[in-house]
C-alpha cells in the first residue's frame, strides 16, 4: 500500500463507512465509493483496484453473488476483498466454510477505525507477499501463469496457449517516455482481457509475463477468433496513442538499440499460439517455448500478425 496512485473500492451505500475508511486510505491512494454492486463490477472489469471493501447491505445484487463474480474471475482473483458484516453474522454464511466464503478478511459493525486500519494494512501486506500480480495491470504474473499451464497439462486438457508481444514498443517508450508507455501496456491488457472474456467467459485466462509480454489460455476452437479480435482492436486504437504528426505520417523517428536515429513504424502486436491436443505437451516449459518461438516468427512482419501451431500429437 505504498503507491499513492492506487484506487480502493468501497461498495456500500453507507456514507459513515466511507468517512471512516477514507480518513486513512487517502494517505495511500484514493477511495472510490459505489452505492450499488453492478456499477462496481463494470468498473472493476475496466480498472482493477488495489483492494475491494464489500458491504453486505448492498441491495441491487446479493453480496454473495458479488463475491462469486469477483473471485470467480481468475483475472481478478488476486484482488484482496474485505467483507463488512453486521455484528450478528447472517444465517446464510453462519455455517459456511472459510474456503467457500472466498474473502480475504472481514470487518464487523460498529466499525472500530483503528482495528479497520490494521486489518486493511495486514490484508494488503499479505497480498503483496503471496500474490505475484503485475503491479501495473494487476494481471496474474509468472508464478500463476506457470502453475496454470502445468495444471492443464497434468490434467491432459486440450487448450490453446498464446504469447503476445508488442512490436516497436521500445522506440515508442524512448520517444514518448515511460508514463505514456505504461498507458499503452494498460490498454493492451484491457484489450486482451476483454476479448478473452467476451469470447470464452470463465474458460479463458490472461496473464502478464512482464513489460510488453502477455499470455492467454483459451479453448482450442476459440483461439483464432481471439487472435483476430485482439489484433483488430489493437490496430484500431494504437494510432491514437501517438502525436498527430507521427500518427499522420505512420512512423516515428527515434534511436535504435545502437543509438542511431531510425524510422520506426507505429506499434503492432504479434501473437504466437500453440495447441495442446490429446496430451501432446507434457511440461509448461515446452508449451511456452513453442509459443514464444512462433511469436518471434510473427514479429518478423511489421504488421500485427498471429501464427498458430495446430499440430496434435506428432
Amino acid at each position: 500500500m505504498q503507491n499513492n496512485t492506487q484506487e480502493f473500492f468501497l461498495i456500500s451505500p453507507d456514507e459513515t463507512i466511507y468517512l471512516i475508511f477514507d480518513k486513512f486510505l487517502k494517505q495511500k491512494g484514493s477511495l472510490v465509493q459505489f452505492n450499488e454492486g453492478k456499477p462496481a463490477i463494470d468498473r472493476i472489469l475496466q480498472t482493477p483496484p488495489a483492494m475491494i471493501i464489500l458491504d453486505i447491505k448492498i441491495e441491487d445484487i446479493s453480496y454473495l453473488e458479488m463475491i462469486k463474480l469477483i473471485k470467480g474471475e481468475n483475472v481478478y482473483l488476486q484482488i484482496p476483498l474485505i467483507l463488512c458484516l453486521d455484528k450478528e453474522i447472517p444465517k446464510e454464511i453462519e455455517n459456511m466454510s472459510v474456503f467457500d466464503l472466498d474473502i480475504d478478511d472481514f470487518i464487523l459493525r460498529p466499525i472500530n477505525p483503528k482495528e479497520a486500519k490494521i486489518r486493511l494494512e495486514l490484508t494488503a501486506c499479505k497480498a503483496s507477499k503471496f500474490l505475484d500480480a503485475n503491479p501495473l495491470t494487476k494481471l496474474p504474473g509468472n508464478t500463476t501463469i506457470i502453475q496454470k499451464i502445468q495444471k492443464l497439462l497434468d490434467a491432459k486438457r486440450d487448450f490453446a496457449l498464446g504469447y503476445v508481444d508488442l512490436d516497436f514498443f521500445k522506440s515508442y517508450n524512448d520517444k514518448y517516455g515511460f508514463s505514456r508507455g505504461d498507458e499503452v501496456l494498460m490498454m493492451t491488457a484491457r484489450i486482451i482481457v476483454n476479448t478473452v472474456k467476451e469470447e470464452c467467459g470463465a474458460e479463458g485466462f490472461v496473464g502478464h509475463v512482464g513489460g510488453d509480454d502477455y499470455v492467454f489460455i483459451v479453448p482450442v476452437n476459440k483461439a483464432e477468433d481471439v487472435c483476430k479480435k485482439i489484433i483488430k482492436n489493437f490496430d484500431a486504437i494504437i494510432p491514437y496513442f501517438y502525436d498527430p504528426t507521427d500518427k499522420e505520417r505512420g512512423y516515428i523517428i527515434s534511436k535504435n538499440r545502437q543509438g542511431k536515429i531510425e524510422k520506426f513504424p507505429l506499434m503492432a502486436i504479434s501473437i504466437g499460439v500453440v495447441f495442446n491436443i490429446n496430451g501432446r505437451l507434457k511440461h509448461y516449459g515446452e508449451a511456452s517455448q513453442i509459443a514464444v518461438n512462433l511469436k518471434k516468427i510473427a514479429k518478423k512482419s511489421q504488421k500485427s500478425t498471429y501464427i498458430i501451431d495446430r499440430r496434435r500429437n506428432e
